[in-house]
């Protein structure tokens, strides 16, 4: 909804319209809001729709946002949040239980913001950051948070890991698993995929000695005051029927859901981009009674889970905020030079891989509870012969 702002003109003496920010809520049945800024007082997601009787704690929260919290060295930026999630409603401990369970109402998520330092940004105030929202933001709403960028700050996705933390709890009830991994740094990359080895190295890559070049790489940017991007490949096991034809399928909404993801320029499912290159023949995946024998598809078929693991892959671009000097201009329009300096990771990998997997478990208990929603009415309007045939 557009909001008039009274004596705003353009440059050209025109009046302005200014637009009230919307966007914030994910999902059709499974819903999420989240809400905070970088350097406010906290930030929070709140979910409707989550289904009654799954077992959510907050050490089950906790653990997803340890893997996203700042402060562990490395890549990563030096600012140290504790990340502590509280739990404002939606759960409940029946009697003789060892853990709280959903009650079906809205969940109310709560994070504290506790290492703020917003005076590291009082020189940003009228200046526009190179490959930030600065720019957009102010020409869309007129007003800007500075500090940290406000909701457009990759601090936002505290909110969307501890949501798609109750997604996983609910996904755990169908055998739902969802994992996600570096493939690529800094222009270096593997084919490898040994799934072990992801948690016996700080860049979570499934190939030990690829990591390690990694890391020397990371240690070379920072040096220059420059950052890193890469690729997150994303692995789900999947159940076969999740997915709507036409406008809702399910890689575009799984697409649609990490490219939400500020750092995030490209998505590719499957073969991807390869497929281009492609025969036919060599891009089908053939059928034999036992199933696919391949998966170039990525385990989507017409937009429709076919049963195989859904392979993603994100493309993550390097942080904007470097310490080299950059070209940009003011308020005024006017060209000056900046240095963002401040507390900033060299690359969004790792921090970024559990909001991936966030965003891809939030897609999929949407799909899933739309799912149970469509085989509901189906058995509803069946005839009481037609149940008694199905018995």
């Amino acid at each position: 909804m557009r909001q008039e702002t009274g004596n705003s003109c353009n440059s050209n003496g025109a009046k302005a319209w200014y637009y009230k920010m919307a966007g914030n809520t994910f999902g059709t049945l499974f819903k999420v809001t989240t809400w905070g800024e970088s350097h406010g007082t906290a930030l929070g997601a709140v979910i409707d729709g989550c289904p009654p009787g799954i077992d959510l704690s907050p050490e089950m929260i906790q653990e997803e946002l340890e893997r996203r919290r700042p402060g562990k060295g490395g890549a990563t930026s030096p600012r140290k949040e504790p990340d502590k999630v509280e739990i404002m409603s939606g759960t409940f401990l029946p009697q003789n239980s060892k853990c709280a369970q959903t009650t079906g109402t809205p969940i109310s998520l709560l994070i504290f913001n506790k290492d703020a330092h917003s005076k590291s940004y009082n020189h940003l105030q009228d200046v526009f950051r190179p490959g930030h929202g600065d720019l957009t933001y102010q020409a869309k709403y007129g007003i800007r948070d500075h500090r940290g960028g406000g909701r457009a700050s990759a601090r936002e996705t505290a909110a969307r890991v501890a949501a798609g933390a109750v997604a996983k709890q609910v996904l755990r009830k169908h055998q739902i698993a969802v994992m996600a991994y570096t493939v690529a740094l800094g222009g270096i990359s593997t084919e490898k995929r040994d799934l072990s080895q992801i948690v016996e190295n700080r860049i979570c890559c499934p190939d030990n000695a690829v990591a390690a070049r990694m890391e020397e790489r990371i240690r070379e940017v920072k040096k220059e005051g420059d950052t890193l991007g890469g690729i997150v490949e994303i692995r789900a096991a999947c159940l076969p029927g999740l997915g709507e034809p036409v406008f809702d399928k399910l890689d575009g909404e799984l697409a649609r859901a990490l490219m939400s993801i500020g750092a995030v320029k490209g998505v590719e499912i499957g073969t991807g981009f390869k497929a281009a290159a492609m025969l036919g023949s060599e891009n089908n995946d053939p059928i034999s009674p036992a199933g696919f024998l391949g998966n170039n598809a990525g385990g989507i078929l017409a937009g429709i889970s076919n049963g195989e693991h859904l392979i993603i892959r994100v493309a993550v671009k390097p942080i904007p905020s470097i310490h080299k000097e950059q070209q940009t201009v003011n308020m005024r329009n006017e060209s000056v030079g900046i240095k963002v300096g401040g507390r900033h990771d060299i690359s969004a990998i790792p921090r970024i891989i559990p909001v991936c997997e966030a965003m891809v478990r939030l897609t999929l208990v949407d799909h899933l509870l739309r799912q149970h929603a469509l085989l509901g009415l189906q058995n509803a309007l069946q005839t009481p012969e037609e149940k008694s045939d199905d018995c």
